[in-house]
């Protein structure tokens, strides 16, 4: 074993904690990607004098990747 896993394994919940984590940082960057991605589709739909900005903006953190897509595609 290598000796920089001999202290995680010796903390209780050691390597648990260390999953738990990344799976922390996975959810917060998805959480970060979708609230980027709303707020430029709700300014540029708002640049674009679009009634529905503020929707497209809830439609796109809601659904992300696919939500950008589907904005994209019927963008006056």
């Amino acid at each position: 074993m290598s000796e920089l896993a001999l202290p995680l394994l010796q903390v209780p919940g050691g390597p648990e904690l260390v999953i738990i984590g990344i799976i922390l940082l996975i959810f917060l960057g998805t959480f970060a990607l979708g609230v980027g991605l709303a707020y430029w589709v709700y300014r540029d739909a708002n640049r674009r004098n679009m009634d529905n900005a503020a929707l497209w903006g809830v439609v796109t953190f809601v659904l992300n990747i696919f939500g950008l897509v589907i904005y994209l595609l019927v963008r006056e």
